[in-house]
């Protein structure tokens, strides 16, 4: 069966953007780019809420041609036009297009549906309220948390509403030369 696996942000005091979105404070490098890319290669379907779907939209189809594109930009876009997208959204209803499908009501059984159907993992990459859904709707069964050393003290959190304890078993840890630790959890 399919995973659904959560990749997300987080400064140390639990918050995957600023209160404005703002996510410059997030540490990125080749390291941990490389890192990532591993574990893209690792899905061949891309979840995302609408905000996040929209940016990545706007950026990584034309990534590549860019004279200046960096491996990562090569590398990530070509993974983006490759996979199937998931967008969790209210508002884009019924504009299903190619390899983008919305999902706009019963959510949790398109999920579980999808999980059952072979291939490799799914990936929800950021997407902060797609994933406080899939969190509350216990959808996703692994985490990996990229912890970033820095406290910014108010934003969107990490978690949010999930209502009931969820238990986690820690798979690994890997510390990132930036001070960023990615933690791979399981429920």
């Amino acid at each position: 069966m399919r995973k659904l696996v959560l990749l997300m942000h987080a400064s140390i005091d639990g918050f995957v953007a600023g209160p404005k979105g703002e996510m410059n404070w997030i540490k990125v490098d080749d390291e941990l780019f490389d890192f990532v890319g591993g574990l893209t290669d690792q899905a061949d379907t891309a979840v995302y809420g609408r905000v996040t779907y929209q940016l990545m939209e706007s950026y990584w189809p034309t990534a590549a041609d860019k004279p200046n594109a960096s491996k990562h930009d090569i590398d990530h876009a070509r993974w983006y036009k490759s996979v199937s997208k998931i967008v969790i959204s209210s508002s884009l209803k019924g504009k299903d297009a190619g390899k983008t499908r919305i999902l706009s009501s019963h959510i949790p059984e398109q999920i579980q549906e999808l999980k059952g159907q072979p291939g490799k993992n799914i990936l929800m990459l950021g997407s902060p309220t797609a994933s406080h859904y899939a969190t509350q709707k216990h959808l996703i069964d692994e985490y990996w948390i990229f912890l970033n050393p820095v406290f910014i003290g108010a934003g969107i959190p990490l978690f949010k509403n999930t209502y009931e304890a969820i238990n986690l078993k820690l798979i690994t840890t890997k510390v990132f030369s930036s001070g960023v630790i990615g933690l791979h959890y399981t429920k």
